[in-house]
């Protein structure tokens, strides 16, 4: 029997702070970018009840853990459910399972965090964000720790949750946080564009993005949707977080692939080899960059061995055992 820590969503949610979840997830894409095995996720849809089942993996040698998620939205609990395995990456013994609810904002967040900091120019100060649900929140408390942001400016469509949104972060950043009402009048002369939504067609005009913009899109995982038009693509130097994932699943690009606008080589490179150094970042001040950031096991991994170092030392969590397929594994 080997002991493995399970970690509650309420346990875990205070271990680390934003700018914690950034750097682990940093470390995480520098050893997918020398080498690290990663793969997109796999998405298995039902009907009746209609829902969606989720997994993805990854292997960080250095930090010496693998795992991912595995998660349910949908079906009849109409609901969503998110377990995160931990691996011990020399022994492959269990260390760890997670609820990885809480965290899910904060690791996809610190995903975008990295984006931008790999890509966004220096002096970027101006910040839009497309939405103001719980991953939008997450990609800004991250996203603020990687930039000095002196303004904020948020939209989605329904007013009292852009207020919400910019009320609560106002009083939290030094940026003066506050809600527009419309993405043209988010984006404009913006240095920064975050799109966390859960739209079907693109909820910014390529003609609208200025250039040095950088743009980390995350809300969409799906051949057929997509937060950015093909203009945008076009005109970008594009980096998803993994380039398999690219003509899998980014349905961003492979929209824009498919009306022509773009070809398969149009991938600058993937996260993990702009952290790593092999390929370059940005390259001028003028350049439009564009993250594509669908979810990985790379940040699940970084995240998840964070938190348990942490509950490990402050002795949170209970033991469950697991037994060893050389004892159970019988037949009998």
């Amino acid at each position: 029997m080997t002991d493995t820590l399970f970690l509650t969503s309420a346990e875990v949610a205070d271990l680390a702070t934003p700018a914690e979840y950034v750097d682990a997830v940093r470390e995480g894409y520098r050893q997918r970018g020398e080498g690290a095995p990663a793969k997109p996720r796999s998405k298995f849809l039902r009907g009746d009840p209609e829902g969606m089942f989720t997994a993805y993996a990854a292997i960080l040698p250095e930090t010496g853990a693998m795992g991912g998620y595995m998660y349910s939205a949908g079906f009849g609990a109409v609901d969503g459910w998110f377990m995160t395995p931990l691996f011990d990456a020399e022994s492959g013994a269990p260390l760890a399972l997670l609820d990885g609810a809480s965290m899910n904002p904060f690791k996809t967040g610190a995903a975008g965090a990295v984006g931008v900091d790999e890509l966004a120019r220096e002096d970027a100060d101006t910040l839009a964000i497309i939405g103001s649900g719980a991953q939008a929140r997450g990609q800004l408390h991250a996203t603020a720790t990687v930039r000095d942001f002196t303004e904020v400016r948020v939209y989605s469509p329904t007013p009292e949750n852009r207020e919400s949104f910019a009320a609560d972060f106002d009083d939290a950043l030094a940026a003066d946080v506050h809600a527009v009402d419309s993405s043209t009048a988010a984006v404009a002369d913006a240095d920064v564009v975050i799109t966390a939504t859960q739209a079907n067609e693109p909820v910014v005009d390529g003609d609208d993005i200025a250039p040095g913009t950088h743009i980390t899109a995350m809300g969409q995982y799906s051949p057929d949707a997509r937060e950015l038009d093909a203009n945008t693509i076009a005109n970008a130097t594009y980096v998803p977080d993994l380039r398999e994932r690219a003509t899998f699943d980014a349905g961003s690009f492979m929209q824009a692939l498919e009306e022509g606008a773009i070809t398969e080589d149009h991938v600058h490179a993937e996260l993990g080899e702009v952290v790593a150094g092999t390929e370059p970042g940005r390259t001028s001040d003028d350049e439009i960059t564009v993250f594509d950031s669908g979810g990985t096991g790379i940040e699940t991994v970084a995240a998840a061995y964070l938190l348990y170092e942490r509950a490990s030392e402050q002795g949170l969590g209970q033991t469950i055992e697991f037994a060893p397929a050389s004892e159970a594994l019988t037949g009998n």
